[in-house]
């Protein structure tokens, strides 16, 4: 393959004027690449541009959806030749494995002549993510792209976000373009909720009425939680993805670079799955799909009948999702029940268990030792900590960063994503002119000032942090465009948090990329809350 140079962003900013390195500041790409330098002059793209790809199944996928794009927001599609010998003006893009060069890294070189990309791993999809934030947000026969040299790579392996469907259910197009955000922002992990009290959005063949009875409730709670006077509608609601949604859904996100991540939660928040087989319970039931939000004290027996339920429901869930990992959830589960019940008990004398975290401890353990029998990871909520952490347990640190320094201490991996900075199901203003949330106020800056490598652990031990996510629990949000509206724009916040270098970041110089930016926002119809 033929070698392209790159002159680095340090080397052209010697080069170029004070006037030219202001303009910088126009190019709203988000997040920031770690090294770009503008020059003059532009690259016009127009219908009659050719993509020219080194790699058909790899690069010439990513120009596919590249193309995608220019036809629904542009009215263009361009022609995709893998003829490398040609001469016209072109968009050139080279998928290479330079061991030079970070991992999902890409260089990007726009001049008047030619747009060259090489990347590395998922480096061209995000080349052309940049290569999409840089063109005018409006419709014309000609765009300009302005000349830029950028290299650029993220920081953080795992750049995530959560959905819950339980609580409120939305479409497999619209799980789409939740992957959509999640992808143009350069993250790389869609950590799916499936299972909890308020429903259960799975088919799980051996077990059908996890979905056609877990998956609908009898009505739904009426405006904000409370422990009194509580109303709920009678509306029938719910809903459950097929085993053919999810592997379309899989495929959609891997062919974004979006690794999907299944939590189907143990032991507690089990009420969906309970009210269609109550006898994988403690007391036999009866039970039904919740309509409360909150957490109840009807959990998973302990007992072996309990576990093989699990183990065939977890079976199926792999076979679905190739990735590494599987969320076991493992986090506020109440010991009621357990303390009383004699099968429970039977097994605390059975294992030598001191309590009933321990016994939390023996169920996620032997959930754990069956899904490394099948090559896969579990991860669960920071509660699995209690009574002992499973041995190769990855730690969800929510209820802030000290369970996730406890678990890098322990030579576990972990993702950040403390409440105060991730949770955004919060507030981002004044509650008296936004939307009904849960509580808490975590605005666009705050999430910015996240830093997920506690200044508590050693150097060795930060090796331990994959990164970070932000999580979108659906109690108060009902239809997918407030889910637009409460992840964005914190969403592209803590992307930047996640793929810039700590001394990059700067506050002020985001807010006048993303105000920028929000007319891109507004030509591809995303809802979001207006910068403050």
């Amino acid at each position: 393959m033929k070698k392209y140079l790159f002159v680095s962003a340090l080397s052209l900013s010697l080069l170029i004027s004070a006037n030219v390195k202001s303009q910088n500041q126009e190019i709203a790409i988000l997040p920031k690449p770690v090294e770009l330098t503008q020059q003059k002059g532009s690259f016009k793209l127009n219908s009659k541009t050719i993509i020219i790809v080194n790699n058909k199944e790899t690069a010439g996928r990513d120009a596919e959806i590249f193309n995608q794009y220019l036809s629904k927001y542009y009215g263009k599609s361009l022609e995709v030749s893998q003829d490398l010998t040609l001469k016209t003006k072109a968009i050139k893009i080279f998928d290479v494995h330079d061991i030079t060069m970070p991992d999902d890294a890409y260089r990007m070189q726009v001049t008047p002549d030619s747009i060259l990309i090489e990347g590395k791993g998922a480096g061209v999809f995000y080349a052309l993510q940049s290569l999409r934030q840089m063109l005018p947000p409006t419709k014309a026969e000609t765009l300009d792209v302005p000349c830029v040299s950028i290299y650029d790579y993220p920081k953080y392996t795992w750049r995530g976000m959560h959905l819950d469907v339980c609580r409120h259910f939305f479409t497999t197009m619209e799980v789409k373009k939740y992957i959509d955000m999640i992808a143009f922002y350069k993250m790389n992990v869609f950590h799916w909720h499936l299972t909890d009290d308020q429903g259960w959005r799975i088919m799980i063949d051996k077990y059908p009425k996890l979905a056609t009875v877990g998956g609908f409730r009898k009505g739904t709670l009426i405006g904000k939680y409370t422990t009194t006077n509580q109303k709920f509608d009678t509306i029938r609601y719910g809903g459950y993805y097929t085993k053919e949604d999810i592997r379309d859904i899989v495929k959609y996100a891997s062919d974004r670079h979006v690794l999907v991540v299944p939590e189907i939660e143990l032991p507690g928040h089990s009420m969906a799955a309970l009210a269609a087989y109550p006898e994988y319970s403690c007391t036999g039931g009866t039970f039904e799909v919740s309509k409360l939000w909150g957490v109840f004290d009807d959990v998973y027996c302990t007992k072996d009948e309990t576990i093989n339920f699990l183990k065939d429901v977890l079976a199926e869930v792999m076979e679905l999702f190739p990735g590494k990992y599987i969320h076991i959830g493992g986090d506020e589960c109440p010991k009621t029940r357990w303390k009383v019940c004699p099968n429970c008990q039977a097994v605390m004398k059975r294992e030598g268990l001191k309590d009933e975290n321990e016994l939390q401890s023996y169920v996620v353990r032997s959930v754990e030792k069956f899904v490394n029998s099948k090559g896969k990871t579990i991860i669960g909520w920071d509660e699995i900590l209690e009574g002992g952490l499973a041995p190769n347990a990855v730690v969800m640190s929510w209820r802030g960063k000290d369970g996730g320094i406890a678990a890098a201490k322990l030579q576990h991996y972990v993702v950040m994503c403390p409440g105060e900075y991730c949770y955004l199901d919060h507030y981002q203003g004044n509650p008296a002119t936004e939307p009904i949330a849960i509580g808490g106020n975590t605005t666009v800056e705050k999430v910015y000032s996240f830093n997920p490598l506690p200044g508590e652990l050693t150097p060795d031990q930060k090796k331990y942090i994959l990164g970070a996510q932000g999580n979108v629990w659906t109690e108060y949000i009902a239809e997918y465009k407030k889910v637009e509206y409460m992840a964005m724009p914190r969403l592209i916040a803590l992307s930047e948090v996640l793929w810039l270098p700590e001394d990059k970041k700067n506050y002020a110089d985001f807010y006048i990329r993303l105000k920028k930016h929000t007319a891109l926002l507004d030509m591809m119809g995303i809802n979001y809350a207006k910068p403050k």
